[in-house]
């Protein structure tokens, strides 16, 4: 749709520039004359009739030649603008497929752990060895995994679908992304870095600024309305001998023409041109607030990609040191197992605790990787970096 806006803009520019080039029609009429030969829409009567014209000197239009090609710039920018938003929305939701599929397969792991969990309080409550509220408190973790498991297929479906529809294909299609280890995406070393680069790359500032200078270019026309107009005209007729011209004028010639210039000067323009010079002024002010707002969105923007990335960052350290401690407790109770001072119960939760783990470690990691991706998009460097 974005590019049907850029190719219409881009014929507004030859429709602005129609009147600066020649136009030629002819033609030819019947009618019954009595008297005196009357003066059709200006002329004589005649067999055959041609008129050219065309615009030499006509501001208001020239300006409007200028303000299409303007609009046509903005329509680019625009396109532009749309086709960095669906390289970051297919992006982001490659990283919530990949997510929703990496998360679960660990709660997947998570639920079989507690299960075991389950069957063993289970044998234990029935030989007396627990109480029966040990029973219930496993069975609640159980159905809490599986319910959070449930979540994440369906929010995985769900992403699956609609990066179908977003590719192209059916909306019951599903698009599943291949796993690969990828390096973290670069992106500036400061904040102050990466807000430069997003004024300097926003194509929604650039557009909006193009819209600006499109009223600026309409100002102008509309001022340019009390300027004289001057415009190329060519007439030929072929007249009639049996139109008893001769009866009335003193003398008859059946070729004839005419080339010169049509001078026209306005003394009163009217209230309709100051109304139009204020509506374009106004329309001036509206596009400058825009661009404040743009302005103050891309900075904001910019500042929360780096605290998400500065948090993603601290999680998934966290996330991969709470990891490491329960592997290792982990591997502690397998050792006492083996020793006969460890019970399975005792196992299967340290398994899924580092289940538990796991999750939160890749959950920050792919906060990390949208943080990039949201960090890159504002300073347009997104196509680049997936490339």
């Amino acid at each position: 749709m974005s590019r049907m806006d850029e190719i219409k803009a881009n014929e507004g520019i030859r429709i602005a520039k129609d009147p600066f080039s020649p136009h030629v029609g002819g033609g030819s009429g019947l009618a019954y004359t009595n008297g005196f030969p009357l003066s059709i829409e200006g002329s004589a009567p005649a067999i055959f009739q041609a008129k050219a014209s065309q615009d030499l000197f006509n501001r208001p239009q020239s300006w409007a030649v200028a303000q299409a090609k303007e609009s046509a710039r903005g329509a680019g920018l625009a396109a532009g603008e749309k086709r960095d938003d669906i390289v970051y929305r297919v992006a982001t939701l490659f990283v919530d497929v990949e997510r929703a599929g990496r998360l679960a397969e660990s709660v997947a792991k998570e639920v079989e752990s507690l299960r075991k969990v389950y069957s063993t309080v289970e044998a234990r409550v029935e030989l007396g060895r627990e109480l029966p509220v040990a029973k219930n408190e496993a069975n609640v973790n159980v159905l809490r995994a599986r319910q959070r498991l449930l979540t994440l297929q369906s929010d995985r479906e769900y992403a699956e679908h609609n990066m179908a529809a977003v590719l192209g294909f059916n909306a019951a299609d599903t698009v599943e992304p291949v796993s690969e280890e990828r390096s973290p995406f670069a992106i500036p070393e400061s904040e102050e870095a990466a807000l430069k680069a997003a004024f300097e790359a926003s194509k929604e500032l650039k557009r909006l600024e193009s819209n600006y200078q499109g009223k600026v270019l309409e100002v102008k026309g509309d001022k340019a309305q009390r300027l004289p107009r001057v415009d190329l005209v060519a007439q030929y007729a072929l007249l009639s001998q049996y139109s008893h011209y001769d009866q009335y004028f003193l003398r008859f010639q059946r070729n004839n023409g005419e080339v010169g210039a049509s001078i026209q000067i306005p003394f009163l323009t009217g209230p309709g041109v100051k109304a139009q010079i204020s509506q374009a002024e106004a329309d001036q002010q509206h596009i400058r607030a825009e661009i404040m707002a743009a302005q103050n969105r891309i900075a904001l923007d910019v500042h929360q990609g780096f605290q998400d990335l500065a948090k993603a960052s601290i999680a998934s350290e966290l996330a991969k040191a709470e990891v490491d401690l329960a592997h290792e407790q982990l591997s502690v109770l397998l050792a006492q197992m083996n020793e006969g001072r460890a019970s399975l119960r005792q196992i299967e939760d340290a398994r899924s605790n580092e289940d538990e783990k796991w999750v939160a470690f890749y959950d920050a990691q792919f906060n990390d990787v949208k943080a990039r991706l949201s960090i890159l998009r504002q300073t347009g460097e997104l196509m680049s970096a997936l490339r």
